[in-house]
């Protein structure tokens, strides 16, 4: 991992990132001058510069001026809405079976070994790394139940550098009796426990935040529902993040345990829970009044695709264009252990996939996703989905760079011909490419990964 740069850093080539309009554009940049203050934030975006104007239009005594070669692109770290870190390690598991079967089979034996904070330290630094590896430059992270393992998950996002919500989970009912919180006291003691460590390790906020994170209804009390509204009421700095609708087994046990809500949307809502800091995962069963809901709310969707399609109890194909037509705020989410594979790329991919699908459901009324729009979803859509479109996303003047370098020259990854232009191989990269095609890795500025050429 690259120290910080003492000096501002330059950048000319390829740059290919979304447009904050109605459209989310893809904006393909083939001689682009990316200019970043030593604090990590963009100060200039030069969008057609020849080769012999760089030198010009950068003071070489205080900026380190990176050529991109010809077979590398810039583009904007990934942004992962929804991410299980303790399941980095039964990634594949278990799949085909009902949610709530996954989860007792599955999930929770292997998120009760946190409690081993060795254990916690071993699989938390392996999954940050893997997930940096892949691109993933800010996530929003699902811890254990325990705080010592969720501080340990925040301390090493911060000495890794990325960029990480972090959240305890909270469960105090209808969960093994070895992995659930003792009382609904001790959840929110250790949940402002937890948010005092982050605040301790990073103040400003820099890179880290703690999210508040009850698991979904079924796991939480009434009682430890409306104590997490009140801290979120009380700090409205915290994002929320929870599972939302996510499939039919679990909105039927949801409503079977308060039968005086119609629906999750008011659950949530009537704990002080739903608010635009809210990140909700899955959200695949959608009333008319739930799409309203969101709306109104300003909450985010974490849409995954991969998990919705092998686990869970059933092809579920979230209504993702019906989002986006309502401008309701859309991200992608791996999920890390609930689906076949935990890149952001084949997020995108299976995203495209389960929109197709439901464009064949709808009848063609949900159109599917084109491939700028899939992008937008795991980069600026992300960002916007945790509040933090006016941080990152894109490579907007103003922004933080959190950037990856991508070579399609890597490994013979990617077929290329002569004739392929810079749309042709970003489209090539996006469909085809993998984490070998991502050589490096920045964090407001910041080398956090890099391969050795």
């Amino acid at each position: 991992m690259g120290s910080h740069e003492a000096k501002a850093q330059a950048f000319y080539g390829a740059v290919i990132h979304s447009l904050s309009t109605p459209g989310h554009d893809l904006e393909i940049l083939p001689s682009a001058l990316l200019i970043v203050e030593a604090q990590g934030v963009i100060t200039a975006l030069h969008k057609d510069v020849k080769p012999g104007e760089v030198e010009g239009l950068i003071d070489t005594t205080t900026t380190t001026l990176h050529r991109l070669s010809p077979s590398q692109f810039l583009i904007p770290g990934f942004i992962d809405t929804h991410n299980h870190a303790p399941q980095w390690a039964q990634r594949g598991l278990g799949q085909g079976q009902h949610i709530l079967d996954w989860l007792s089979a599955i999930t929770f034996p292997n998120e009760g070994r946190f409690r081993d904070p060795s254990h916690a330290q071993r699989i938390y630094s392996s999954a940050i790394d893997g997930f940096l590896r892949q691109g993933i430059t800010t996530a929003s992270y699902y811890g254990s139940i325990h705080p010592e393992a969720t501080n340990i998950l925040a301390d090493l996002c911060l000495a890794k550098g990325q960029r990480a919500f972090v959240g305890k989970c909270n469960m105090t009912r209808n969960s093994p009796d070895d992995y659930r919180d003792a009382s609904v006291e001790q959840s929110l003691h250790d949940t402002e426990s937890c948010i005092a460590h982050i605040r301790k390790i990073d103040p400003e906020g820099k890179l880290l935040k703690h999210v508040l994170t009850p698991r979904f209804a079924i796991s939480c009390d009434a009682e430890c529902l409306a104590g997490l509204g009140q801290i979120a009421a009380k700090n409205p700095d915290l994002p929320i993040q929870t599972h939302f609708n996510e499939a039919e087994q679990e909105i039927a046990a949801t409503r079977g345990l308060f039968p005086q809500f119609s629906s999750e949307a008011d659950l949530y809502d009537y704990y002080g829970l739903l608010t635009k800091r809210s990140i909700l995962a899955h959200c695949c069963y959608m009333a008319p009044h739930d799409f309203d809901k969101l709306k109104e709310l300003q909450c985010g969707v974490a849409h995954c695709p991969i998990s919705n399609m092998t686990v869970g109890g059933g092809f579920m194909a979230a209504p993702i264009r019906e989002f986006l037509n309502r401008g309701i705020k859309v991200g992608l989410g791996t999920d890390s252990g609930g689906g076949f594979s935990s890149s952001m790329l084949d997020a995108i991919r299976q995203a495209m996939i389960a929109s197709h699908a439901r464009e064949v459901q709808s009848m063609g009324r949900d159109k599917g996703l084109k491939i700028a729009e899939a992008f937008y979803l795991a980069t600026l859509g992300g960002a916007e989905v945790c509040c933090l479109e006016d941080k990152v996303g894109n490579f907007e003047v103003g922004k933080e760079f959190d950037a990856l370098v991508v070579d399609w020259e890597r490994d013979g990854v990617m077929t290329m011909v002569v004739e392929d232009g810079l749309g042709t191989v970003f489209e090539k990269f996006v469909m085809t490419g993998d984490d070998r095609n991502i050589v490096r890795v920045l964090v407001k500025g910041r080398v956090v990964r890099e391969v050795r050429i």
